[in-house]
């Protein structure tokens, strides 16, 4: 954590293709939930919500990519192929094949959403 600027907690579940893009501040919170090929940018904070009716971690699926500044937090699920802008704050639930832009989140349906931007899927 120290060395690399990353909190990620070891027990923090991760899915397989998991890839942080630049170097920087990073936070997961380790209760989220994560999927498969999932990019991260710097300046990234996943956290839980302690009280409240959105209070847990998130749950993110499969073909994620999160852009630099962006905040997600709270008990919302995040589908597959989904593609969250930079500095957007994200805590609603954000169906698959969508685009997430801006503060408060504003959902773009794509079906194209990640397409060049994970590049190396496992």
């Amino acid at each position: 954590m120290f060395k690399y600027g990353f909190q990620i907690p070891a027990k923090t579940l991760i899915g397989r293709g998991f890839r942080i893009s630049h170097y920087g501040a990073t936070v997961i919170n380790y209760d989220t939930i994560i999927g498969e090929n999932f990019y991260l940018s710097h300046n990234v904070t996943i956290g839980k919500i302690h009280t409240g009716s959105k209070a847990g971690a998130p749950v993110i699926g499969n073909r994620v990519w999160v852009g630099p500044g962006a905040v997600i937090v709270g008990r919302i699920k995040i589908g597959d192929n989904v593609l969250i802008s930079g500095n957007a704050f994200v805590n609603i639930d954000v169906p698959s094949n969508s685009i997430v832009i801006g503060n408060p989140a504003k959902i773009i349906p794509s079906e194209k959403a990640t397409d060049d931007y994970i590049t190396f899927k496992v």
